[in-house]
């Protein structure tokens, strides 16, 4: 499911729903609470990370 929204700076942000295992909901859960975050905030975090890391990686690569 994905749904057009804007983020809390006004940008035009896309909803959607995922499934994680129990381990990892609870991993990030827990990360999540140490950090005073939402879950939803820190997996948006970490997807950005983790994208910019695999454009910087195709880079270098070429």
């Amino acid at each position: 499911m994905m749904d057009k929204r804007q983020d809390v700076r006004g940008e035009m942000a896309k909803r959607i729903t995922i499934t994680l295992p129990d381990e990892v909901a609870e991993a990030l859960e827990k990360w999540a609470k140490e950090e005073a975050r939402p879950m939803a905030n820190l997996a948006t975090f970490l997807i950005q990370k983790c994208i910019a890391e695999k454009q910087q990686n195709k880079q270098q690569d070429k």
